[in-house]
Formats: C-alpha cells, sequence, structure tokens
C-alpha cells in the first residue's frame, strides 16, 4: 500500500511561487499532485509491479475527480481523522499560503481515496492530457 501525501507547510512556503494569485497556486497544486502520480505510475510500471493498492486523504480533491483518476472514495478512518484535527493549523497556514488569503479548511469535506494502480494505469492517458493542461494554466499565468 502506498499512502500519498499532499505536502507540507515548508513545501507550500518555499515551493509555491510568491508571484501566483491564489487559483494560480490552486492550478500549480493540482498540477503537481497529478505529476506525482503519474511518477508513482511510471516508478511501477518500470518495476513491472502493478499490483500496488494506493490511498489518501484530501481535502482539495472531490469524489467526481477522484472517480475520473480511477480511485473510490473509502470510509476515512479514526486514526486519519485524529491526524486531520492534530494537524490542523499547519493544514490551516498551508491552505491560506495555497489561497493567499486567510482559509481555514474544512475538515468534514476531507475524503479519502483508494484505488488500485492498474486502475490509474487505464487512465495515463487522460492523467498526462491534465498534467499538460495544468501546466499550460500555470505557466501562461507567469
Amino acid at each position: 500500500m502506498v499512502k500519498i501525501h499532499g505536502g507540507s507547510v515548508f513545501d507550500y512556503v518555499f515551493v509555491l511561487d510568491k508571484s501566483l494569485n491564489g487559483s494560480q497556486r490552486t492550478n500549480f497544486i493540482l498540477q503537481q499532485y497529478v505529476e506525482g502520480l503519474l511518477n508513482l505510475i511510471n516508478d511501477f510500471e518500470k518495476r513491472q509491479n502493478t499490483t500496488v493498492k494506493i490511498q489518501g486523504t484530501s481535502y482539495i480533491i472531490n469524489h467526481r475527480t477522484a472517480s475520473k483518476l480511477g480511485l473510490k472514495v473509502v470510509k476515512t478512518d479514526f486514526i486519519q481523522k485524529c491526524i486531520l484535527v492534530l494537524n490542523y493549523i499547519p493544514l490551516s497556514i498551508s491552505n491560506s499560503f495555497a489561497k493567499r488569503k486567510l482559509s481555514f479548511p474544512i475538515l468534514r469535506n476531507s475524503k479519502t481515496f483508494k484505488g488500485e494502480l492498474v486502475e490509474l494505469i487505464k487512465r495515463k492517458q487522460d492523467l498526462q492530457n491534465l498534467n499538460n493542461k495544468l501546466q499550460r494554466r500555470t505557466s501562461s499565468s507567469i
């Protein structure tokens, strides 16, 4: 099982371009998520190990987007909910920095997604197209 993590306050503060507005930063963050999934696919394809399960919890990705990627919503376990609550301040800082204004994540909107790597592989071209689209949006706005 591969657990996907969205980044830390450090990542948001030092990686995001300070000249981007909130929607541009959001596009960049989503593009990085998609690029990470593509890198994960490529890495496991090289290893010829595509029977891997992946899981992640997010308050950014919605049910429709997840299903397009081949992921299913599953019940968020108690420990993950506790981790989110305990990390509320760093999540709020990251969310505020990403949106370029004071912004608090709505933890009740958090969803845990789970899927098989083979399902992502089936959608690899869609992921690549989405990655390219998000890259164009981000680079054209700089």
